[in-house]
Order: structure tokens, then C-alpha cells, then sequence
């Protein structure tokens, strides 16, 4: 090993173990490596910059849009709401909803997907009586599933597509080239959930239910008699902004909802005061003159619904400006004008002062909002917003500029699949014909990209090459091949997979794919077989993430309102992620081998 390798191989052990730990957001974490091999001299500027220019991460970018003005319309929503509804039977439901939901994510982004019907069958399974967590698992799986048909499914595979095309100078995926794989998992894989993965699911409540039956835990109210010696003054200079354990989320005044609470509103007599937090230090508020605690009230969640605010179910991503801070060093309320009433973690709340907890990539919030919240920040990056326990009416969408735009996403599949177009002309021009017609504005088109997926992925793009440029993939190829090669070519398969498919689950999809394809490139060369099959095991490997919640992002989204634990996640996703090796890997074999 040179020199340079090892300083490579150190930097992505060092990557991995900041990736794993959660010690800042994966894209700054990957970029931050990237930019010490540019500073080394190890990448040539033009080598570090050549994942930005890459035509799978631009692709991605075009992606983001198109998918963004399909799922703006709502009317695949609506189509699969009342789809649902007719359901009676809970398999007979499985089967009559995730069959097409997993079709629409070999076309579509399948993070919104998951996050629109989450609520969708969160309600569903509460008005019969069905706990959540029997479907919300599923729908996660089956996306992850449907996304490996297409090229166009998932970024990974578009990702590793960019890869051969520009690093590698292959031809790369075509748009049904992972179909051959990607259609037997899919129906291997539901006829797993559908019978034996069905029965290993938990039977919990969601999150946002066990708080509505729970309410007395969650918050407690306060009211303000003529005693208290701090009418007329602010909530900071009344003291009621740092309490121990407490946090105040809501003042009711006669018919006025204030919520979020500033530190500059005046306390007035009479003024009911909501608490959340630990309930059970509210002794201390009690001793407090002119403070009494309402205990005939009764007081619920739903009574805190008004004109003017609702209660929403957020869960924190991967990619969130929040984590390694607290909730008031956020500045949380301020930020999104919105109050946390409970964090939960691992099926858990979080018992102490909301204001104190750091939140981490998961974890699940209930927030008191205003109507304009889920409008606001439905395609934030910080959060995934999981669902509305008082969802405001939606803007009145117009269905010709939604049928449009599914037409259009159609048009240019068929381009692309006829070979008229590469998909980066057919997105780009997609993209253009949406800003043109004005179903998408320069905004909107904005707010649709995600800056942050495509920095760790130009990023990762570039830590690819320098493994290919130092050597250190081959040297790792080499290895690989001396352990393997008397087992035969049947097992380095079962290796790169396997290999892949741990790298996804404790880091991300993305750098799982873009660490192997210059590993899979070497062995290829090695052992003189087309390199295709390697390619196109790292792409199905990177994305068949289901033993870890952190692993996938979908997993992530459904982990707190399903109500699930991580051993869930192992003993659900486990024997799932066996068949889908096994049948993947066999036919990978066969057809490439």
C-alpha cells in the first residue's frame, strides 16, 4: 500500500465512523472528506468538481422537480385514498394498496410517497381498529422494493448509472435495464409482508394516538386568578419562560388561542396557561400565588384545536439543521412558529424539559402549529411532516395541470425507453415544459430540488474517484479476489452484495453505492467478466435497506408514528432482506454471469 492509499483508506474509515455516529449532517460529512482530499493534492480540482457535473446527479436534480409537480397536483393521493377506502380485509388491503403504491415508486421519489400516506393509513387503520404499525412498515419496504425496477426509481441507481457513464466511460443502465432483477424482489418481497412479515409486526399504537388517550401526561393547564403578582407583564419577566421541567405552549384567552408563546406576551387575568413537558413537576408551578391548576377541566389535545392552530406529527431527518442542538438553542419556536409538545425516541418519550432535549435523525414531534404550517414546510429539510391530527383544508388543485404533469412524466418514460432521449434530455426538457406551461414556478422548482441529497452525492462522487485514482479500490479488489475466487463466482457476488448491503444500512444508500462501484470496477477486471452484473448488484444491494430504521430514509420516516422499535425493524427486515439477496444475487448470476 502507498501512502496516499492509506491516507484515502483512513479518511473513509474516519467517514464512516462520523457517518455512523451521527456526528453532523451526511452531506457535510462527506463534503468535508472531499474537500481534505482536494486540499492533500490527492483530487485535482477538476477531479473533486467532477461529481458535480456528473449527468446521474444532475439528473437527480431534474427529478426532484418533476416528481415535485406530479405529487403537487394530489391526485395520486385522492386515486389511492379511495382505493383504500373500499378496502374491507386487512390483507385483501395489503394486496389492493402496496401493489400499486409499489409501482408508482419505480417512477417517482418514493421519500414523498411515503411521507403523503403515512396519514393517509395511519387514519384509515384507526377508524377500524387496526393499529398502524401492521401497514406503515410495509409501505416503507414496498417503496424501497418498487424503486429498484427503474433507473429513474431511486437515486442510488441513478447514481451508480453516473458513475459508469462519466468515471467509467460505459454505456450504463438503461431505463428497465434493473427490471430483471428489480420485478422479482418486488413480488418475492410482498408475498413475504403480505404472509409470514404480516404476522412478525408489532401491534402498536402511533405515536400521535397513545398522546391524544394520554393527554394528562402530555399537558397540564394552568389559570391565572387575580392573586398572581405578574399581570400585566411579560411571560420572561413573570418567570415563566425557564421553568424546571415545563414548557408553555399555549395561552387560551376567552375565545383567543395564542400559540407559540413569545417571551414578550403579556400574562392577563384569567388567561389559561397549557404546559407540556415533565407533568410531573407541576407541583412547583402550584406554589406559585394566583397560579391554580385545573384539574376539572379535563383538558385535551383536541381542545387546544381551534381556528388558529393544529396539532402536527413531524419526524426529523437524516439531513436536519436541528440535530446536535437543543430544541431552544434551535430557536424552534421562532423558526417554524410552531410549539413541541412531546418528543418521543425509540417508541419512548422523552421525559424531560422539551426546551433541553437535542434531537436526533428520528426522532418523532408533536407540535401545536398554525394553519400555514404544513404549507410552510412541507418540503423542509429538516423535518418530514408525517401527518396532521387537524389537517387544514388543502389549496383547491387544479386537475388539468395534475393530469398534465402525469402525462408528461409518462411522455418522456416512453421517449427514453424508445431511445429517443438519454433520461437527463427527457428530465431536462420535462423540466422546462413545466416552467413554461407555469404548472411550476422558478420557486416552487427551487423548493422541489434537495440541495443537501445532491451535495452528499456530487461529494461522494468524488471520494469514488479518488479510490479508483489512488489505487486503493483495486487493492481492495485484490483482496476480495484472492479470498473469493476459490469459492467461485457465485460467492464474490454474494460478497459485493453483502458488503453493500451493511455499508447501506449503517451509513446511507448513497455512499453505500458510490464507495463500491470502484471496488466492483476492479473485480470485474480481475476476474475478466463484464462488469454489468457488478454494477447492477451494488445498485439493488445499496438500496434493499431493511433491517435498520437509519439505514433508508422511508424506514426513518415511519420509525416514531408507527410506534416501532429498532429490534422491529431487525426482526421484520431480516429474513426480507435474505430473500431479496438470494433472489437477486441468483438471477444476477444467471443473466450477467
Amino acid at each position: 500500500m502507498t501512502f496516499q492509499m492509506i491516507f484515502v483508506l483512513i479518511l473513509i474509515i474516519a467517514m464512516l465512523g462520523a457517518l455512523l455516529l451521527d456526528v453532523a449532517r451526511p452531506d457535510m460529512v462527506v463534503f468535508s472528506v472531499l474537500v481534505i482530499l482536494l486540499i492533500s493534492g490527492i483530487l485535482s480540482p477538476d477531479q473533486a468538481l467532477s461529481g458535480f457535473s456528473n449527468e446521474g446527479m444532475l439528473t437527480i436534480a431534474l427529478l426532484f422537480i418533476v416528481a415535485g409537480a406530479v405529487q403537487k397536483s394530489g391526485l395520486i393521493d385522492q386515486m389511492m385514498t379511495k382505493w383504500l377506502k373500499n378496502s374491507k380485509t386487512q390483507a385483501g388491503s395489503m394486496v389492493r394498496f402496496f401493489v400499486p403504491v409499489s409501482a408508482f415508486s419505480a417512477f417517482l421519489n418514493n421519500t414523498p410517497i411515503v411521507v403523503t400516506f403515512t396519514p393517509v393509513i395511519k387514519k384509515w387503520c384507526e377508524d377500524r381498529g387496526i393499529a398502524p404499525s401492521k401497514f406503515l412498515i410495509p409501505l416503507s419496504y414496498v417503496t424501497i422494493l418498487g424503486g429498484t425496477i427503474t433507473l429513474i426509481g431511486t437515486s442510488t441507481n441513478l447514481v451508480v448509472h453516473g458513475m459508469l457513464t462519466g468515471t467509467y466511460g460505459m454505456e450504463g443502465f438503461s431505463l428497465f435495464t434493473l427490471a430483471v432483477v428489480g420485478i422479482p424482489i418486488a413480488i418475492v418481497g410482498m408475498i413475504y409482508l403480505f404472509t409470514i412479515g404480516h404476522r412478525l409486526l408489532p401491534d402498536h399504537k402511533g405515536f400521535s394516538q397513545r398522546v391524544k388517550e394520554d393527554s394528562k401526561e402530555y399537558i397540564a393547564e394552568m389559570h391565572v386568578s387575580r392573586s398572581f403578582q405578574h399581570i400585566g407583564e411579560t411571560v420572561k419577566d413573570a418567570g415563566l419562560r425557564d421553568l424546571k421541567g415545563l414548557y408553555l405552549v399555549e395561552i387560551i384567552r376567552g375565545s383567543d388561542h395564542i400559540s407559540p408563546v413569545k417571551s414578550t406576551t403579556v400574562i392577563e387575568k384569567g388567561d389559561r396557561l397549557i404546559f407540556t413537558g415533565l407533568i410531573s413537576t407541576i407541583a412547583d408551578l402550584e406554589e406559585i400565588k394566583g397560579l391554580e391548576l385545573e384539574t376539572g377541566t379535563n383538558i385535551g389535545l383536541n381542545d387546544l384545536k381551534n381556528g388558529t392552530s393544529n396539532l402536527v406529527e413531524v419526524v426529523v431527518s437524516h439531513d436536519s439543521s436541528l440535530t446536535t442542538k437543543t430544541i431552544k438553542q434551535s430557536r424552534f419556536r421562532s423558526k417554524f412558529d410552531a410549539g413541541v409538545i412531546a418528543v418521543h425516541r425509540n417508541n419512548e418519550r422523552i421525559k424531560s424539559k422539551v426546551g433541553d432535549i437535542v434531537l436526533r435523525p428520528g426522532d418523532t414531534l408533536l407540535l401545536l402549529a398554525g394553519t400555514d404550517f404544513l404549507e410552510k414546510n412541507q418540503q423542509s429539510n429538516d423535518f418530514y411532516v408525517v401527518s396532521s391530527l387537524d389537517t387544514p383544508e388543502k389549496l383547491k388543485k387544479n386537475p388539468v395541470k395534475g393530469w398534465f404533469s402525469i402525462g408528461l412524466l409518462l411522455v418522456m418514460i416512453a421517449f427514453v425507453t424508445a431511445g429517443v432521449f438519454s433520461m437527463f434530455k427527457a428530465m431536462a426538457l420535462a423540466v422546462l415544459i413545466l416552467l413554461v406551461t407555469k404548472i411550476v414556478s422558478p420557486q416552487e422548482a427551487k423548493r422541489y430540488i434537495q440541495f443537501d441529497v445532491l451535495l452528499l452525492i456530487a461529494s461522494a462522487l468524488g471520494i469514488g474517484v479518488a479510490m479508483r485514482e489512488t489505487g486503493l479500490a483495486e487493492w481492495i479488489a485484490t483482496g476480495l479476489v484472492s479470498f473469493g475466487k476459490p469459492l467461485g463466482t457465485l460467492a464474490i457476488i454474494f460478497m459485493i452484495y453483502f458488503l453493500t448491503n451493511l455499508f447501506t444500512e449503517l451509513i446511507t444508500n448513497t455512499a453505500a453505492a458510490v464507495l463500491m462501484v470502484p471496488i466492483g470496477m476492479s473485480l470485474a477486471e480481475q476476474l475478466e467478466v463484464a462488469p454489468m452484473g457488478f454494477a447492477v448488484t451494488i445498485a439493488i444491494a445499496a438500496s434493499a435497506s431493511f433491517i435498520t430504521p437509519i439505514g433508508y430514509q422511508t424506514n426513518l420516516i415511519v420509525y416514531g408514528p408507527g410506534g416501532y422499535t429498532f429490534k422491529d425493524y431487525i426482526k421484520v427486515g431480516t429474513p426480507l432482506s435474505i430473500l431479496v439477496m438470494i433472489t437477486s444475487v441468483l438471477i444476477i448470476y444467471n443473466v450477467w454471469f
